[in-house]
C-alpha cells in the first residue's frame, strides 16, 4: 500500500521551501527587472508590492495544498516511476505533471497559440506565451519535483521496493476528481443563482469566454458521471476485482471537460495498473490439489 502520510509530509515540506525561494526569485525580478513576469513564472501569480494579508494567507495554502497532492501521487506512483532515484522518481513525475498541466492549458485556451497568451493549469505552474517564460516554469516544475524526492528520501521510513497496486492511483484521483468537480459546482451555482446567469448565456458569452462556459457546465453535468464510474472501480479494485472498463470510461469523461484532466489521468493510469495485476493473478496456473479418488489409488 502507498505510503500516503510519508508523501503528504514530503510534498507539504516541499511547498513551504518551494514558497520561499519562489518570493525570493519573484522579489529580485521585481527588483532588478520591474517585470511581474518572474513572479508568475515562480506561481505566485501576483506581484508583491500588492500583497495583503488575505493574498497571502491564499498564495501560502496555495501551494501547501498543491504540495499535499503531489505528494500523495507520488507516494501513489512510487513504485511505477521510471527511475532508480528518489529524486529523478521526483523529476519524473513533476515532468509528467508539467506536461499534463500544459494539455490542459491547450485544451483550455480558445484559439491557441494565441499572441502571448499563458495560463496555470494543473498543480505546478505552466507558460506557453514565450520561449522564456515556459522554460522558467518546466525548471520550476522539475525543482519542485526533486524537492519532493529529496525530502521523501531524508524522512524516515521504509523503501517501497515491491511491485505495488494500482488502487492507490486510482484513490488519489478519484478524490481529486471529486474536489475539482465540488469546485466547479459550487462556482457554477454561485453564477447561475446569485448572478442570474442562466446556462444558455453562459455558452453564448461573447470572445473566448463562450469555451470556458461549455468547460464549466462539462465539469458539473460530464465529470460526475466519470466520478462515480471511477469511484466504483476503486470499489471492486479493492475487493479484487477488474473494474477496467468501468475506471476507463470515468477517466475518459473526466478527462474531457479539461479542468479534471488530471483526475482522469491517474485514474486511466491506476485502472490499467489494476487490470495488469489482475490479470497476473488470474493467470498464475493453481496447484491443484488431488482428489480423495487419486490418493487412494496412489496409496495401493
Amino acid at each position: 500500500m502507498a505510503d500516503f502520510k510519508r508523501g503528504i509530509k514530503a510534498g507539504a515540506a516541499a511547498a513551504g521551501v518551494y514558497l520561499i525561494f519562489s518570493v525570493i526569485l519573484a522579489a529580485i525580478g521585481q527588483t532588478f527587472y520591474f517585470r511581474s513576469d518572474f513572479a508568475w513564472a515562480a506561481g505566485l501569480g501576483f506581484q508583491l508590492e500588492f500583497v495583503d494579508s488575505f493574498v497571502l494567507a491564499t498564495s501560502i495554502w496555495s501551494y501547501v495544498f498543491r504540495g499535499i497532492v503531489v505528494g500523495a501521487i507520488f507516494a501513489a506512483l512510487y513504485s511505477f516511476l521510471p527511475a532508480a532515484t528518489t529524486v529523478r522518481k521526483g523529476v519524473v513525475l513533476s515532468a509528467f505533471l508539467w506536461i499534463v498541466g500544459a494539455v490542459g492549458a491547450i485544451y483550455m485556451t480558445p484559439g491557441w497559440p494565441g499572441g502571448g497568451t499563458s495560463t496555470v493549469a494543473g498543480l505546478l505552474p505552466v507558460s506557453l506565451s514565450s520561449m522564456g517564460l515556459t522554460l522558467i516554469s518546466i525548471l520550476s516544475a522539475l525543482a519542485f519535483g526533486a524537492l519532493v524526492g529529496v525530502i521523501w528520501r531524508r524522512l524516515a521510513g521504509k523503501e517501497t521496493r515491491e511491485a505495488g497496486s494500482g488502487a492507490p492511483t486510482l484513490l488519489v484521483g478519484w478524490t481529486l476528481g471529486a474536489l475539482n468537480w465540488a469546485t466547479a459546482a459550487v462556482g457554477l451555482t454561485i453564477v447561475v443563482i446569485v448572478g442570474g446567469v442562466s446556462l444558455t448565456d453562459l455558452v453564448r458569452q461573447s470572445g473566448t469566454l463562450w469555451w470556458y462556459g461549455v468547460l464549466a457546465i462539462s465539469v458539473v453535468f460530464l465529470g460526475f458521471p466519470g466520478w462515480i464510474l471511477a469511484f466504483l472501480a476503486w470499489r471492486k479494485g479493492r475487493r479484487g476485482n477488474s473494474g477496467f472498463r468501468l475506471g476507463v470510461a470515468g477517466g475518459i469523461c473526466m478527462a474531457l471537460t479539461g479542468m479534471m484532466l488530471l483526475p482522469g489521468v491517474l485514474t486511466i493510469i491506476g485502472d490499467i495498473l489494476s487490470r495488469r495485476e489482475h490479470t497476473a493473478e488470474t493467470t498464475v496456473p493453481g496447484i491443484q490439489q488431488p482428489s480423495s479418488q487419486n490418493r487412494g489409488t496412489a496409496a495401493k
